[in-house]
């Protein structure tokens, strides 16, 4: 057996085991744990990519592997915080099972993703681990807090309704948003993400929790601004 080729398959396996303890703490609930777990899994989504690409093994069984541990780790365990932020914010019985509408979106476009070839430099659609930090990020937010309508919205069923459905469709809209891979050392080449890294950075310093859902929502808009101006350069 060739160890090299099963480096990659191990730490995949590792995103998925973190996804499964995530899911647990998601259902304590204890949501910095379960934050903490799926932040560690997407740490290992990236690095089982990179070892498969520097020992030239990659396969189809690397990329089934790869998105049945993301379905757990940025699909499943979100859709059980909605649905646990949804349970606590009303008292109806049914309501909160639309919670998993995120992990039916995140499922379809981990599907979608593996059959798209137009997605190898950059996406169509949020990545499944960004839309899981924005929604896992938002129960932290309501228990750091101090703003009184951050509060309220994130306690009011409808509002996070609203998020859960905007969540599932910015997973699969037709909306190029850019990589955050530098593939070389022009400031030119990779001013948006050093712009956006540098953003983020302020924003998590200067607001912590808060600044998180922050981070996805200014990863969007700028991806946004920057398809706009590529197309009024080439227009």
């Amino acid at each position: 057996m060739d160890i090299k080729k099963q480096i990659p398959n191990t730490i995949t396996l590792l995103n998925l085991l973190c996804g499964c303890i995530a899911l647990m703490f998601a259902t304590q609930p204890d949501f910095e744990l379960a934050f903490l777990f799926v932040c560690l899994g997407i740490f290992l989504d990236f690095f089982d990519g990179f070892f498969a690409r520097l020992f030239k093994v990659s396969g189809p069984l690397g990329v089934q592997l790869d998105s049945l541990a993301d379905m757990v780790t940025s699909g499943v365990v979100p859709g059980i915080i909605m649905y646990v932020m949804l349970s606590n914010a009303s008292h109806a019985t049914y309501l909160p099972y639309l919670g998993f509408i995120i992990t039916l979106g995140s499922c379809y476009r981990l599907a979608k993703f593996n059959i798209d070839e137009r997605q190898t430099d950059s996406f169509i659609g949020l990545p499944t681990p960004a839309n899981a930090i924005f929604i896992m990020s938002l129960p932290l937010v309501l228990q750091h807090t101090d703003s009184l309508l951050l509060l309220e919205a994130l306690v009011t069923p409808w509002v996070l309704l609203v998020i859960t459905f905007f969540s599932a469709f910015m997973l699969n809209a037709e909306i190029p948003l850019f990589s955050l891979k530098i593939k070389n050392f022009s400031l030119r080449n990779n001013a948006v993400q050093l712009i956006f890294l540098a953003l983020s950075i302020l924003l998590l310093a200067f607001l912590q929790y808060t600044g998180i859902p922050l981070v996805i929502i200014l990863y969007i808009l700028m991806s946004v601004i920057s398809n706009a101006r590529q197309k009024n350069v080439s227009g």
